[in-house]
């Protein structure tokens, strides 16, 4: 019998990596003796990094160590859920936890983002703040579903009331195909439905000014789109796709009929999106 992890053990094996300000952030490891190259997966709103296991594991069968980190607000890591100290708090841990992973595999690893991690990952890119091997966006939060003007009270709110902790209104509904899927990310305890305007303005910021600095990238890139994402507003990604194709960097693969968790969604929608990845992988390393 498979033996258990319980909540004791869990915590004290866990591995952690303390941030600038003192934040601990909590790491999640799927090591590969000799593997031919690394990941750094980078979760959603709300989600944690427990959620990529198995797109972890695919990792591993294809050659990868994978690490993955629950960000500050999320998870296992402490602190008032949804909630940032500055707004480029996420921006930070990002480069923090990326060259603590680079110097762990002695090699710069791919750096893969979904949803408001895919957001995170291209900021960082963007920004200079890392420079992976190569770069990986799932649904990435390019663009919001939100009227014009709850951004515009997302901004006031960021700036009278930055913690105030509000419901974030995502479709858990629309996250895939696979009930079982919505489920579990319904019961899981790690999960949770809060943001502050101070991320919800990050959030609505950065995506404007990724689309708007497009043709800033210079790594390899993959976009991957859902065509039926409730949760993102996918036409940010495609004004990206655009945007960013005089730079020869992007590959970009759309999905029709597909929900926002794209690696989490029902076969057969699942194996294509991991067979488009997988060929890009090998085009990489040719």
């Amino acid at each position: 019998m498979a033996h258990r992890t319980n909540d004791t053990e869990r915590k004290r094996d866990a591995a952690w990596l303390e941030m600038p300000d003192g934040q601990p952030l909590r790491l999640h490891d799927w090591p590969l003796p000799q593997a031919r190259g690394g990941v750094l997966l980078v979760h959603g709103l709300g989600e944690h990094a427990g959620r990529y296991g198995d797109l972890a594991r695919w990792f591993n069968a294809h050659g990868h160590a994978a690490r993955s980190y629950d960000q500050r607000g999320h998870g296992e890591s402490p602190g008032p859920r949804g909630v940032l100290s500055h707004p480029d708090d996420l921006l930070a841990d990002l480069a923090v936890v990326y060259a603590d992973y680079t110097r762990t595999l002695g090699a710069a690893p791919l750096l893969l983002g979904h949803s408001m991690g895919g957001l995170v990952a291209l900021r960082a890119v963007l920004d200079e703040r890392i420079t992976p091997q190569a770069l990986v966006l799932s649904s990435p939060a390019l663009r919001s579903h939100a009227s014009p003007g709850l951004r515009r009270l997302a901004a006031t709110l960021a700036r009278l009331a930055p913690n105030l902790r509000l419901r974030n209104g995502l479709d858990l509904e629309r996250l895939s195909h696979d009930p079982l899927v919505v489920a579990a990310y319904r019961d899981d305890a790690l999960c949770h439905d809060r943001v502050s305007p101070r991320l919800a303005d990050f959030i609505f910021r950065a995506g404007a000014a990724c689309i708007a600095d497009a043709d800033r990238l210079e790594v390899p890139a993959l976009l991957l789109v859902a065509g039926e994402d409730a949760l993102v507003d996918a036409a940010g990604s495609r004004d990206f796709s655009t945007a960013a194709a005089r730079t020869k960097r992007l590959t970009t693969r759309y999905f029709a009929g597909l929900y926002h968790e794209l690696f989490n969604e029902a076969e057969p929608g699942r194996g294509q999106v991991l067979m488009q990845l997988e060929d890009w992988l090998e085009r990489l390393a040719a």
